[in-house]
């Protein structure tokens, strides 16, 4: 037996966890996921996104059929399963989903009695990319870069278990009158989980959605929540974009469905702004 194979296996890398998370319905938080997770998979990363609406839009906007839910997060969530066991793969290279089901909808009474309710997600994730000799080959290879978590418009004990379970929170945040309104109670639910739950979470930045350069009230926002959040906020602006919306419908994220429309485009900014400031903060921690 040669000193390589008796030498230690290297440690497998430890995925960047990232919620998006918006108590308010409508703001783009799947459609930001999609397209996000498409978007970094189509720049080298490798991507998981994990489904946590019991609506299972993320799963369905993938083009995950409903039939081929056989387990689902629901049933990481309950333990009866490992994380890497529900995973599907996508139409798009390096990028795998964990899909939802409307079971998700009790999880919340399920759990109530249990002391680690709160850490479920946390702990499935930090066993993805461990030791997997239980699961086929193909998935034993994977080793992901990224996870992103859809949460569902809410924040309930799935939202939090989300947040317990990231390092950093990725708020999408519609151009419209009551935007920061939802933001306050947001940052408010982010500090209690910070100081409970999870000391390393942060705000890792908010992104605005559904911009219209032809209404007022948009430009408005923007610069409220440029003059709130200072340089939370990124620089990239997704815009209102029919191509946008039409995607889900057919199982495609954007950058699939239209890749040159303005849509995908600023997607395809907003990941590379999102590594950028990933490097930025590797070196301030460095």
């Amino acid at each position: 037996m040669d000193e390589a194979s008796l030498a230690p296996a290297a440690p497998r890398p430890v995925p960047r966890v990232l919620a998006l998370a918006n108590q308010k319905g409508g703001v783009g938080k799947t459609t930001t996921a999609i397209n996000l997770g498409t978007a970094l998979a189509a720049i080298g990363e490798t991507v998981l996104i994990i489904d946590l609406d019991p609506q299972g839009n993320a799963s369905t906007g993938l083009g995950i059929d409903r039939r081929s839910r056989r387990v689902s997060t629901y049933d990481v969530l309950t333990g009866e399963i490992e994380l890497r066991a529900a995973v599907l793969e996508t139409a798009v290279p390096r990028l795998h989903i964990a899909p939802s089901t409307m079971d998700l909808s009790g999880l919340e009474l399920e759990l109530a009695g249990q002391r680690d309710r709160a850490y479920r997600l946390r702990d499935a994730i930090r066993r993805l990319n461990g030791p997997a000799e239980q699961f086929e080959r193909s998935r034993n290879d994977i080793d992901y870069t990224y996870v992103l978590i859809d949460c569902p418009p809410s924040l309930n004990l799935i939202t939090v278990n989300a947040m317990a379970a990231s390092n950093a929170i990725l708020v999408p945040l519609q151009c419209e009158f009551f935007a920061l309104e939802g933001l306050s109670q947001l940052l408010k639910t982010v500090e209690q989980v910070r100081t409970t739950l999870n000391p390393e979470l942060s705000i890792h930045g908010i992104v605005l959605t559904m911009f219209d350069a032809r209404n007022n009230l948009s430009t408005q926002v923007v610069d409220d929540v440029r003059q709130f959040m200072g340089a939370k906020v990124y620089d990239t602006i997704i815009p209102r974009n029919v191509r946008v919306s039409e995607a889900p419908s057919y199982g495609k994220p954007v950058l699939l469905y239209d890749l040159k429309c303005v849509g995908s485009q600023a997607y395809l900014r907003l990941a590379s702004e999102i590594i950028q400031r990933e490097r930025s903060l590797r070196l301030a921690a460095a």
